[in-house]
């Protein structure tokens, strides 16, 4: 019987992994696709609501090919070494360009428009559509040589200017009994304001008109530059809320006319040289990319970009940036001969201090055997900044949120909650005085608070000390543009936490030059390398493992019946 029951659950548990595996075979197959054909010429068509600019190149989750939600990622870089690639493809007569419906993020869009931009000065048109312009949509789309707008009004207008919102959850954390503890330095660090204030500070309030009154200065600019306008006059239509039916968009000099479908399939054709549109040929933007962009066998004059992109976490977390894997990586490249300069490419809001310090070290040990350039992102703020400015030459996007340079800590009381709301009691046993200080379930004394205090404190010392270094200011200079405060990319510029706005194209001819290598031949190497389609299923089913390692585990697990004694819990010590 014992025998009996062994082997049954092998069979069984050998009959799921081959299933799981099946699975995922199938998954990845799916997700893997086969490379489209392109035809000989055509018009590049870029729809922007087609596929996602990313910073770092992802596969497309197999899991949502499955069910048909499939949306693209294309990396920021190789979207603009397709456009490079495209000006001067005799295969490619022009770019038709729909902007509506992007899912990019904001510095993704600034560094595309520039692509576009050196695109039309190849002498190749490119020719935009909108139904439903937004802020980001018109922007992107007002680079074209001409913008075009449906005839029919009922389109969802949202041309109405840059707006951030923060929410304050005082109130509704009082409702339950909780109360957030903040310790703080910075009088602009307001990343725990939202627990403690049903409102925002002064200083809170201050930052965030003046960022985005900076990047409304850095779009309506470029905007107005390209449509021949007033930046007045776009403002003043804006204001004044003139801009709502497709005829409001010609008479201000935003669209250069206004098309039915079919009038649209005409000028398409005539831009084309073709008789009709049903001669024309469309090669779908991230078609085009994933044919044209070929990875190099052999490269030479490698330039290493290391991506920075999604917080900075402790633990081994893929998805973001993670200490201990992140500094291997770039330990790696700083042994690695064949790379002869880096571009760290910061996106990245911030996180964890102690991740922060490892990455900043092992950059600063690659600093100096190697060229090292920053490009900045929509977000190189807090602990982003942290790693990066110590880099020979930071070039920022003029949309980039940047210095945020203040540290916080929040700790949780839950002490109200748990007896006014919950009606729970609770009780502390200590070894120690302030053994329970990080329960949740007490508020901190004065002691307490002052322990927390001092970290603070030193980290933010700590902080200024780096920056000061690494931009050779005065400490107190430091301190004084710090204070926790976040700043545009444009503005950042003129108080010296950048060097110059700027693309990642730009660093990475920077380095090139830097490394004495001949801008154009260098070959550009992407770190860390992203996951695969099978490597994204494992992770889903919690595996960190490489696929072949899993495969191998499984195999041994699976040929040998097991009989376990454990407990069915684990418990640690925090």
């Amino acid at each position: 019987m014992l025998l009996a029951v062994i082997c049954g659950l092998f069979i069984a548990g050998f009959i799921g992994f081959v299933l799981i595996a099946g699975f995922i075979g199938a998954a990845a197959a799916v997700g893997g696709g086969a490379k489209p054909v392109l035809p000989k010429s055509g018009v590049l068509a870029i729809d922007m609501s087609r596929f996602v600019l990313s910073e770092t190149e992802q596969p497309t989750n197999p899991m949502n090919s499955l069910n048909g939600k499939t949306v693209p990622n294309v990396s920021l870089y190789k979207a603009v070494k397709a456009l490079q690639l495209a000006a001067k493809d005799p295969g490619v007569e022009y770019v038709f360009l729909r902007a509506d419906g992007n899912l990019s993020g904001v510095a993704s869009l600034e560094e595309f428009r520039v692509a576009l931009a050196e695109f039309r000065r190849s002498g190749k048109a490119v020719v935009a559509f909108t139904e439903s312009p937004s802020t980001g949509s018109y922007w992107l789309a007002s680079v074209a040589d001409k913008v075009y707008m449906t005839a029919y009004p009922g389109g969802m207008v949202t041309l109405t200017g840059l707006s951030m919102q923060t929410f304050f959850l005082k109130d509704l954390l009082d409702k339950f009994g909780v109360h957030m503890q903040l310790i703080r330095h910075g009088k602009y660090k307001s990343a725990g304001e939202m627990f403690i204030r049903n409102s925002p500070s002064p200083e809170n309030h201050e930052q965030y008109q003046a960022l985005v009154d900076a990047m409304w200065g850095a779009v309506s600019a470029q905007i107005a530059e390209s449509r021949g306008i007033p930046v007045d006059a776009l403002n003043a239509a804006i204001d004044g809320l003139t801009l709502c039916l497709p005829e409001d968009f010609l008479s201000a000099g935003l669209v250069d006319g206004l098309l039915s479908r079919e009038e649209l399939k005409e000028k398409l054709a005539t831009y084309a040289g073709a008789a009709s549109f049903d001669d024309v040929k469309m090669i779908p933007f991230p078609d085009y990319v994933q044919v044209r962009i070929l990875p190099q066998l052999r490269p030479k004059n490698k330039i290493a970009v290391i991506y920075a992109d999604g917080s900075i976490v402790d633990g081994d977390d893929p998805m973001n940036v993670d200490g201990d894997r992140f500094a291997r990586t770039v330990a790696k490249v700083r042994a690695d001969s064949t790379v002869k300069a880096v571009v760290l490419r910061v996106n990245s809001p911030g996180g964890s201090v102690l991740a922060s310090d490892k990455i900043k070290h092992e950059l600063d040990l690659l600093g100096t055997v190697k060229p090292l350039v920053a490009s900045y992102g929509t977000y190189a703020a807090s602990g982003g900044y942290w790693i990066s400015n110590n880099c020979g030459h930071i070039f920022s996007d003029a949309t980039t949120l940047t210095g945020s340079i203040g540290v916080f800590g929040l700790v949780p009381d839950f002490s109200k909650t748990a007896k006014d709301v919950l009606h729970i009691g609770v009780m502390s046993v200590n070894s120690n005085k302030h053994g329970d200080m990080f329960s949740s379930m007490r508020p901190f004394d004065a002691q307490e608070y002052a322990y927390m205090e001092r970290s603070i404190e030193d980290i933010y010392d700590r902080f200024t000390s780096i920056v000061s270094e690494g931009r050779d200011l005065p400490k107190a200079r430091v301190d004084e543009i710090g204070q926790g405060r976040v700043w545009a990319g444009a503005d950042a510029l003129g108080i010296g936490l950048v060097d110059e706005i700027g693309t990642l194209q730009d660093a990475i001819h920077y380095a090139a030059v830097a490394a004495g290598i001949t801008p154009g031949s260098e070959s550009v190497v992407a770190l860390p390398e992203p996951m695969t389609e099978l490597e994204m299923i494992l992770e889903m089913f919690g595996q960190k493992t490489r696929p072949e390692e899993f495969v191998k585990v499984k195999l041994r697990e699976y040929s040998r019946p097991q009989v376990l004694a454990r407990t069915p819990y684990e418990y640690t010590i925090l």
